[in-house]
């Protein structure tokens, strides 16, 4: 297995990154002032140099409009940039399902490009049940990556998509506080059926993360 030079591994990352979060590819151009914006000095022409590199080694292709398209390639594969993601069991998007938080169900293997900045010890998974949260990009079976919740206090999740462990059981909606002591779980669906949830700030609650990604897992079967 060949390996890549720092550049090269750190071109591709900031190359990944850019379509993730402008859901665009980059040119070039586009990627030098993308990194020049983020406080990487680095010349347009250095990063020309890389981008051709990684063209000659078939793990980016570029279009006629000369944007740039990443490609897997499994004589480059980069392990050090993978990490481990507990997966644990079902959290529904409709009723609530049961949901054991020390029962692992397995791990997914995620590229760090796709969680830069984060702790990746600080992220987990579940696997959606049901269309609720459609209207969100959450659909049934997909993995849906979510930042552990360890504080006490409810204040800054307003508006915010949570899994939600309620009696032992988790559910996917969004936080809403409807008022000073009532909170609002609330889906957001093609699906007229789904209704919101409401509950008592006294009731069992556990807010146990805080959505960051959902990963699609379309045309696989579950």
């Amino acid at each position: 297995m060949q390996k890549l030079t720092a550049k090269q591994n750190n071109m591709l990352e900031s190359i990944r990154e850019f379509i993730d979060q402008k859901k665009e590819n980059p040119t070039s151009y586009k990627l030098h002032k993308y990194l020049a914006s983020i406080g990487a000095n680095e010349s347009l022409k250095s990063i020309v140099q890389v981008i051709e590199s990684l063209e000659k080694k078939e793990l980016i292709r570029r279009d006629s409009d000369r944007k740039i398209y990443p490609v897997e390639n499994e004589n480059y594969a980069d392990l050090k940039n993978i990490f481990s993601l507990p997966v644990y069991g079902l959290a529904s998007c409709g009723e609530a399902l049961a949901y054991a938080q020390d029962n692992v169900d397995g791990f997914l293997q995620i590229s760090k490009a796709l969680f830069r900045g984060e702790e990746s010890a600080n992220l987990f998974a579940v696997k959606a049940l049901g269309d609720s949260m459609d209207k969100e990009g959450i659909r049934d079976g997909d993995y849906v990556i979510f930042e552990k919740y360890s504080y006490d206090s409810l204040n800054g999740l307003e508006g915010k998509i949570v899994v939600a462990v309620i009696n032992g059981m988790a559910t996917i909606k969004r936080f809403k506080k409807v008022s000073d002591d009532i909170i609002g779980l609330f889906p957001k669906s093609t699906n007229s059926f789904h209704q919101p949830i409401f509950i008592h700030q006294s009731d069992s609650i556990l807010i146990a993360g805080v959505f960051k990604k959902v990963l699609p897992v379309a045309y696989v079967s579950l």
